[in-house]
């Protein structure tokens, strides 16, 4: 049963994250019903820890403390240049090494990387920072469009309120849904997100360095209500299909089917975000013909519905 907590603060932890962290684990609500746990907040030697918010925070612990939790976490850090010291590093193999949970919150997880604790396991990241941990840690099957990843007994969260449902995902998992729910609604927040929902992640166009295929992009992006083939883009660059098909995979880093019903996501999230049309209309100007297959990309892409999305995103939904 988890009963003791530890979370490893280094130099410019995000305050709101640690915030998120205290209110899981570090506030004594067993009068109401709810477990209590044994929190501490640790540094590497017990002393005062830079926040990214400009100022310092006071910490009465070093890593020590970290081998006595069932549970370490690493707060998120603001820092790219700042590699973990050693002793963070070798009081998370520890942790895992005799079972107890380990888990990241947003950047933490360049920590369980450096510590060799992500190789050959699925994590994540907040989608800003997914390829850079994936460059740095290969070894790592990072999946940058989910809140949150268990695999064995470690756990990595996205960004800000992603932290949120991974710790209600392991309060659920060691004591129960009840309690979980309990501490959601005293938290006042959902009590249960799935960690395969989607981040929200903007993906633009990525620049295009030569000439080459800009034109025929434009032309695309202009027209993403017409009907489009790797056929018809080919016709475009006056070039044959399989030529076309290589060539704008190496300046694109994507496929023309990819690239293209990426960009028609992008343009009904944006119709949806910001107009009120309906969804059949919304699926025949972002080129996806039905509203079928509008549902269709939005269930594969981002494991929710045109609806859904809009309801998260607007407080009204047009009928």
């Amino acid at each position: 049963m988890l009963r003791n907590v530890a979370v490893i603060a280094l130099p410019d932890v995000a305050v709101f994250e640690l915030g998120v962290l205290c209110e899981l684990f570090g506030y004594d609500r067993t009068a109401e019903g709810l477990p209590g746990y044994d929190f501490a907040v640790c540094s590497v030697d017990g002393g005062p820890v830079a926040s990214r918010a400009g100022f310092d925070i006071t910490v009465r612990h070093d890593l020590s403390r970290a081998d006595e939790a069932d549970l370490v976490v690493v707060a998120p850090f603001d820092n790219p240049a700042f590699g973990p010291p050693e002793a963070v590093l070798d009081a998370l193999r520890r942790a895992h090494d005799r079972g107890a949970w380990v888990m990241s919150v947003c950047t933490g997880a360049f920590a369980l990387g450096a510590a060799g604790l992500l190789d050959g396991r699925r994590c994540t990241t907040h989608w800003l920072h997914a390829a850079r941990l994936a460059r740095l840690y290969p070894e790592a099957i990072v999946d940058p469009d989910v809140l949150y990843v268990q695999d064995g007994r470690v756990l990595t969260s996205a960004g800000t309120a992603a932290s949120i449902d991974a710790g209600l995902h392991l309060i659920r998992q060691e004591h129960s849904t009840a309690v979980a729910t309990m501490l959601a609604r005293r938290m006042v927040v959902p009590p249960h997100r799935e960690g395969g929902q989607a981040q929200y992640i903007e993906t633009p166009l990525k620049p295009v360095e030569c000439e080459t295929l800009q034109p025929v992009l434009n032309s695309v992006l202009s027209t993403l209500d017409q009907p489009h083939t790797v056929e018809t883009m080919a016709a475009l660059a006056h070039m044959a299909p399989r030529t076309f098909a290589r060539k704008f995979r190496d300046e694109t880093a994507a496929t023309p089917h990819d690239w293209l019903t990426s960009q028609r996501m992008l343009l009904a999230r944006r119709l949806l975000e910001d107009t009120d049309l309906g969804i059949d209309s919304i699926a025949e100007r972002a080129g996806f013909g039905s509203a079928a297959t509008l549902r269709h990309h939005f269930a594969q892409r981002l494991s929710t519905t045109p609806q859904a999305y809009r309801g998260t995103f607007r407080s009204s939904q047009p009928v």
